[in-house]
């Protein structure tokens, strides 16, 4: 699968260099921007399936850009480069409804592989810490009447650990639709609107 994406950092080394190792890649550069607030002003010009953007950068910066996003109703999946020492901004980031983490030091193969999983739908949560998270979050104890089972819990860690439901179908041994039908109830129970906060929410609860 190829994916059409968007640039953003404020460092144009970086941004020319990323540019350069995703094009010989395969992945298509559709628009470079060196901050969010020109990345905003393009992009209804120049859709693109995926965004990939600094987390920290002079102005809007990357949550502020998801935020903007967001706000105008455009559902366009944003991949935040961060480091490990970003934790607080990456719990700001997926409450903004970001997508996908990746560190500043991956290789351009992970950057490429991530970008087409997110492209397909997918959310990235490897580089996040569950410590920060949990220290960082703090989230009521679901009521029992909400208390996810061990297959929901099952199915949640394979979520964090990046796996489609596809994938977990072909690993729990179950139908795709099944998996969805729990993804479903999964996110009901946890009062959340996508998979990424459904995880986040169990670390939480000390859930995973």
């Amino acid at each position: 699968m190829s994916a059409r994406i968007a640039l953003c950092d404020d460092q144009a080394l970086v941004l020319r260099g990323l540019s350069a190792l995703l094009s010989d890649l395969g992945i298509e550069i559709a628009l470079e921007a060196p901050d969010a607030e020109s990345l905003l002003a393009a992009l209804p010009q120049r859709p693109v399936d995926v965004i990939v953007s600094d987390i920290r950068m002079p102005g809007m910066g990357g949550i502020g850009l998801i935020g903007a996003l967001r706000e105008r109703g455009d559902a366009t999946p944003v991949i935040l480069l961060t480091t490990f020492d970003d934790s607080e901004l990456l719990l700001r980031a997926v409450e903004a409804g970001a997508q996908g983490f990746l560190l500043k030091d991956a290789s351009p193969e992970d950057l490429r592989a991530a970008i087409v999983r997110v492209a397909a739908g997918e959310t990235l949560l490897q580089p996040i810490s569950l410590g920060p998270v949990r220290a960082g979050w703090s989230a009521p104890e679901a009521t029992p009447g909400q208390r996810i089972t061990e297959r929901e819990q099952s199915i949640l860690r394979l979520v964090a650990g990046g796996y489609s439901n596809k994938e977990i179908a072909r690993v729990l041994h179950l139908s795709e639709g099944t998996v969805k039908n729990y993804m479903s109830e999964i996110l009901l129970k946890l009062d959340c609107r996508d998979r990424t906060h459904a995880v986040l929410k169990a670390i939480t609860q000390k859930l995973l």
